[in-house]
């Protein structure tokens, strides 16, 4: 319990760090610590989390694993004219494996029948918003990438706003604690997201970078309190059976 507490004060201390760093544009620190915060966090939740989801691991590992390769492509040769940037594909492909992988955990848990009954215009409404929402976001910052450089980052915007899409039906469907917390934890990342893309692409103004990095680790303060809580069924207003909310999700 000592190691848990103590891993704790420390993640708290990176993140407080992490947002200073990013805030100054001292970008190479910043992903130093990020890459050690992560590394750190994927340590605590395999330590000390009760219930464990394989899913929600593989998503720490991978999303650890791009933020490592971020820290380490400082020290890359120059990229000459016209050569490919490798560790921002990968990095990038990383990242939109990880949080699909967290898209994958919520489709697994929703019961489908009972969504599109109980919730078929949110649905409808949350998939004209994204089409939208990714349209919009993506045209901005058109003119800053090559073709693969913005059919790279269209496929990212799309994957982060369906996560937010997913985390608030699993909220609407289940209304418990758990879905909020990752609902709240899903909002801050598309936030710090966008404001990243502004920060890089559009403005390149201190506090954006203030703003997005502390976005980043309010983020992952909710998705580490909600993975410390076993996923339950949803209330009984949304299931067939009421009997049905007694029992959990393994």
């Amino acid at each position: 319990m000592l190691v848990n507490k103590i891993l704790k004060v420390v993640l708290l201390l990176l993140g407080i760090t992490y947002i200073v760093l990013q805030g100054f544009a001292m970008e190479q620190e910043g992903d130093a610590v990020s890459a050690l915060s992560f590394i750190l966090l994927t340590w605590l939740y395999i330590g000390w989390t009760k219930h464990k989801s394989r899913l929600f691991v593989s998503f720490l590992f991978i999303f650890t694993s791009a933020h490592i390769l971020s820290y380490l492509s400082w020290f890359q040769a120059p990229l000459e004219d016209g050569e490919l940037d490798y560790s921002y594909y990968i990095g990038n492909i990383l990242s939109i494996i990880s949080y699909s992988l967290l898209i994958v955990k919520m489709f697994l848990q929703l019961n489908f029948k009972t969504v599109f009954a109980q919730l078929t215009v949110p649905v409808v409404i949350l998939v004209i918003l994204d089409v939208f929402c990714v349209t919009l976001i993506s045209s901005t910052t058109e003119s800053a990438f090559t073709y693969y450089e913005y059919a790279l980052e269209f496929t990212y915007n799309a994957v982060v706003m369906t996560l937010l899409s997913f985390a608030l039906i699993n909220y609407m469907y289940r209304n418990n604690y758990k879905s909020m917390l990752f609902l709240l934890g899903s909002i801050f990342i598309v936030f710090s997201e966008i404001i990243q893309l502004a920060y890089y692409y559009i403005l390149s103004d201190a506090n954006l970078g203030y703003i997005y990095s502390f976005f980043l680790v309010v983020a992952f303060i909710f998705y580490y309190l909600q993975s410390q809580h076993r996923v339950s069924e949803p209330i009984p207003v949304y299931t067939e059976d009421p009997m049905e909310a007694k029992s959990s999700l393994p």
